[in-house]
């Protein structure tokens, strides 16, 4: 007789990557059977006597079965210890920041980091005394140059990076990291859980905004903090809880601010999970094709994808990656053709975010990271991101090719 090694205790941590997302945290509700986790749309809980908790919840901005069971699920498909949902992903970002600096640390970020990281580094917490380097991570000896002795409490790392698709050696960075005490985030967002294991690199933390491919549909906002099992505040640090877990830092700080994934949204993100797999396959197929059309088009003078063999960071992004994502950047040599080609396409939507069904196209200088113009992180201006969907790659490439023809850049 064989024993279903998935019965008893519903550990999922041994499965492959869809049967975790399908499956972890959520297992069949025991009162009616549904296979979905329903959505608890309540605000408290009755008690059994005071201080008598049912499973422990008693107000859901402390915790509430649905956003548990996303929770639950985004550990799972990550390889974590515990997992945390927030309202958007930089609501996350800011928690865990929040957790692991003071006043007077220096983080280093990445020169070419998403608009809304950088804002919320240099323009919120740098008031509150938190200085911060941006470095080239593609050179990990550039990384260990970065970092200011005794001061460095964190190392920002997102690889692709967003919009240029740079790529980072997390393996190499986490030693540099752990030399000096320091807490590794990676911002797992482009390449997503499916394609890339940061905590099983090294990584002491991953941030995702779920709003994008865990979501994957473009009708929720949300965002999450994974952290990886045994992981310590920096060197010297310990939390409000008293201890120097990682892990009881976040946690306490998802509570005592309040930005946590409402139980419609933590549903919504949790539905889009379940499918991560197979629509991260198309979206990198079709990527594929889109990048290689432009590399062949004469309008286009240079094509950013970290599958293209030609990619600084092919060799590293092969490696540590198990494919190559679904963004693609690419550079007409003007500002003007690169905006008039966003304006015009009509398979592939003008508007930011990235990351759902429906292909995208934006000019980030002045869209997604216009709060970057006049800094290291500037963008350049003839720079076009695409967020290649999953529709028809015929139809997308068509569509590609008739909005530079419109934009004066034509075969």
């Amino acid at each position: 007789m064989t024993t279903d090694p998935f019965d008893a205790a519903h550990d999922w941590t041994t499965a492959g990557f869809s049967t975790r997302a399908i499956h972890a945290g959520q297992d069949p509700d025991p009162r009616t059977g549904a296979v979905v986790p329903p959505i608890h749309q309540v605000s408290t809980y009755k008690q059994d006597g005071v201080g008598g908790l049912r499973d422990g919840y008693e107000y859901s901005r402390s915790g509430n079965p649905t956003r548990h069971a996303l929770e639950e699920a985004l550990a799972a498909v990550e390889g974590g210890a515990a997992g945390f949902a927030f309202s958007s992903g930089l609501a996350a970002e800011d928690t865990l920041l929040r957790a692991v600096l003071r006043p007077g640390d220096h983080v280093v970020v990445p020169d070419d980091a998403y608009g809304g990281t950088y804002r919320l580094i240099a323009r919120v917490l740098g008031p509150w005394g938190i200085d911060h380097t941006p470095v080239d991570l593609s050179d990990p000896d550039a990384v260990l140059a970065a970092i200011v002795p005794g001061r460095t409490k964190a190392i920002w790392v997102e690889t692709p990076t967003n919009p240029l698709l740079g790529i980072a050696d997390i393996e190499a960075i986490a030693v540099h990291a752990r030399s000096v005490g320091a807490v590794l985030v990676v911002d797992n967002t482009f390449a997503t859980p499916y394609l890339q294991s940061p905590l099983a690199l090294g990584a002491d933390a991953v941030v995702h905004s779920t709003t994008k491919y865990v979501g994957g549909h473009s009708d929720v906002v949300g965002g999450a903090v994974v952290v990886a099992d045994g992981a310590q505040l920096p060197a010297g640090l310990v939390g409000p809880t008293g201890t120097t877990a990682l892990l009881d830092a976040v946690a306490f700080g998802q509570n005592a601010s309040g930005a946590v994934a409402g139980p419609f949204d933590a549903w919504l993100t949790l539905r889009g999970l379940k499918t991560l797999a197979v629509r991260m396959d198309r979206h990198q197929t079709n990527a594929a094709a889109v990048a290689q059309m432009l590399v062949d088009h004469p309008g286009v003078t240079h094509v950013l994808w970290p599958g293209l063999p030609d990619h600084p960071g092919h060799e590293v992004a092969a490696r540590q990656m198990r494919g190559f994502g679904g963004m693609v950047a690419f550079r007409t040599g003007s500002e003007e053709s690169a905006v008039a080609v966003c304006g015009a396409t009509r398979v592939f939507t003008l508007a930011e975010s990235l990351g759902g069904v429906e292909s995208l196209v934006e000019h980030p200088g002045r869209m997604t990271h216009g709060s970057v113009a006049g800094t290291a992180l500037e963008v350049p201006a003839d720079l076009v991101r695409l967020s290649v969907g999953i529709e028809d790659v015929e139809d997308l490439l068509a569509d590609l090719e008739q909005a530079l023809a419109a934009a004066g850049l034509g075969r």
